[in-house]
């Protein structure tokens, strides 16, 4: 029986989404394997899809089989990168694709990993959903349980519900091998204030957490929360690891460099049959054409 976190969960992922943004995830799906199609990130935030969409595809079975099935095992997600014309507009998005058993497993907090339960508090929602997708919501909201429990960990001993979550997503982005600041956090809270104060209480008692409140102010009992020290000195090498793996098997690579070069700089690149073969070997090549075309003229 699902209570009230899971009920609130499930309301969430349900939520109409716009009509490019179905369509991209129907174009992405392959239903003979694919479980679901999440949706999360900053363009679900701020509904503006001039952006890198977001997509997290959970599959029944590893997306690659032999030694690069275990490879998807052990150094999850497989990323890629895919463009789609909607209405006379492109779209671009980032796609990451691993099995629901793995999903749920990080989402349960029995991995090292935190990616997971970091991004999946943040509201989410089902952008496509294949026969067996009944079994996502529940495990979405493991997501949520867990990472309710690192903030009662890593918060103050009483505070507000804000000063739990920011407490939570400026230590696990400092943990994560990432471009964005620890004060990212500020940026995912802001508009989601009231979702997540009103989460956060029902997320504690799903999982377990002793916590007293009185005028909007918490004090969690701490004995038996989980600890952060290991998690904390294994992010980074362990994100490390991921963008090693991935320089070899990101799909679109060459694409998705050539999407961040022109939107960051303005210039746009050719993405050749060798580039789009070779990304690697191709990007000495790149960045002297880079270096060239910023270079002053006079």
């Amino acid at each position: 029986m699902s209570g009230p976190l899971e009920t609130l969960i499930g309301e969430e992922l349900a939520r109409p989404l716009p009509a490019a943004v179905t369509a991209f995830a129907a174009g992405l799906a392959d239903p003979s394997r694919d479980v679901a199609i999440l949706y999360y990130g900053s363009t679900l935030r701020t509904g503006d899809l001039s952006g890198l969409l977001d997509f997290y595809r959970l599959t029944r079975r590893p997306h690659r089989s032999g030694f690069h099935g275990l490879a998807e095992r052990v150094l999850w997600p497989e990323v890629s990168y895919h463009e789609f014309d909607w209405e006379g507009r492109r779209l671009q998005a980032k796609v990451a694709t691993l099995p629901l058993d793995v999903f749920r497993r990080a989402a349960e907090g029995r991995t090292l990993d935190t990616t997971i339960w970091t991004r999946f508090v943040q509201p989410a929602a089902v952008a496509w959903a294949g026969g067996e997708a009944a079994a996502v919501p529940a495990a979405v909201a493991e997501a949520v349980k867990t990472a309710s429990r690192y903030a009662a960990a890593l918060g103050p001993e009483q505070g507000p519900a804000e000063a739990y979550w920011a407490a939570l997503f400026r230590r696990t982005y400092a943990a994560e091998f990432r471009v964005e600041s620890p004060d990212r956090a500020d940026q995912v809270l802001g508009p989601n204030a009231g979702r997540f104060a009103a989460v956060l209480p029902l997320a504690w008692k799903a999982a377990g957490v002793e916590f007293a409140e009185m005028d909007g102010v918490y004090w969690p009992r701490k004995r038996g929360l989980p600890r952060w020290g290991l998690r904390a000195a294994l992010g980074k090498p362990l994100n490390l690891a991921r963008l090693a793996k991935a320089a070899f098997t990101f799909e679109g690579a060459a694409r998705y460099a050539a999407y961040k070069i022109e939107k960051h700089t303005g210039i746009a690149l050719e993405v050749t049959p060798f580039r789009e073969r070779h990304p690697i070997l191709a990007a000495p090549g790149v960045l002297w054409r880079l270096r060239r075309a910023r270079r002053p003229r006079g």
